[in-house]
């Protein structure tokens, strides 16, 4: 099941108190309406009835997919690559091949759930990602991207797409390639990432990991 507190929080704006109902832990399966409304950003939006201001609410939350064997742990702007909580790890101790993640910004949270969700492995899709944005920033000379996300992603169409977002202004650019891209990524996968796969706890799988990934696997052909 979900759970749900009741706590006292602060406007950021004004200062004035008010009772906010934070989501500790999501269970889609059993609630799939709190997977609706996380995904289109209703479940942590807040708006302060003294002076109006609207924001999310940024927190630690878990979001457990039983039916889809995921759990990722979304933790504000956590710099850790490898996180071990003793207490998830006793609670869902019986629960054998989920695999877990923990991301540091909303943003990677949601996209985590649509690659698992469209059963797509996250490290190609890391890999790929990579790749395409290495593409982008030499055809557009925008310098290195650091944002961006799965966006699109069609078996009928053979295709998979990102949506990037450039410079000071974070213009959005989506650009979208064959699934060849992602199969050859998942072979680098295969090949060198057997140990990643069988940490334990919850990792993070970012552009970081895709950058010392792609480092190991060229080292590794050159030897």
């Amino acid at each position: 099941m979900s759970n749900v507190i009741s706590k006292e929080m602060t406007c950021p704006k004004c200062n004035e108190p008010h009772s906010a109902h934070l989501y500790i832990s999501i269970n889609a399966t059993t609630d799939p309406q709190f997977r609706d409304d996380l995904l289109e950003e209703k479940l942590l939006r807040f708006k302060c009835e003294s002076c109006g201001y609207e924001g999310r609410y940024t927190y630690p939350l878990l979001y457990n997919d039983m039916k889809k064997r995921f759990m990722i742990y979304l933790i504000p702007e956590i710099d850790r690559f490898q996180l071990e909580d003793r207490t998830l790890e006793d609670d869902y101790r019986n629960l054998k091949g989920i695999k877990k993640r923990i991301t540091a910004d909303f943003n990677s949270f949601k996209e985590k759930i649509f690659i698992f969700e469209s059963g797509l492995d996250d490290m190609a899709v890391e890999l790929t990602k990579y790749a395409i944005t290495e593409m982008i920033s030499k055809k557009l000379d925008c310098g290195k991207i650091t944002e961006s996300y799965l966006s699109i992603y069609n078996r009928e169409t053979n295709t998979i797409g990102f949506t990037c977002f450039l410079g000071e202004e974070h213009e959005p650019y989506v650009q979208s390639a064959r699934l060849e891209i992602y199969r050859k990524s998942m072979k680098i996968v295969d090949a060198i990432c057997g140990n990643d796969r069988k940490l334990s706890g919850f990792i993070k799988i970012d552009r970081e990991w895709a950058e010392n990934t792609l480092f190991r696997y060229k080292r590794l052909k050159k030897s």
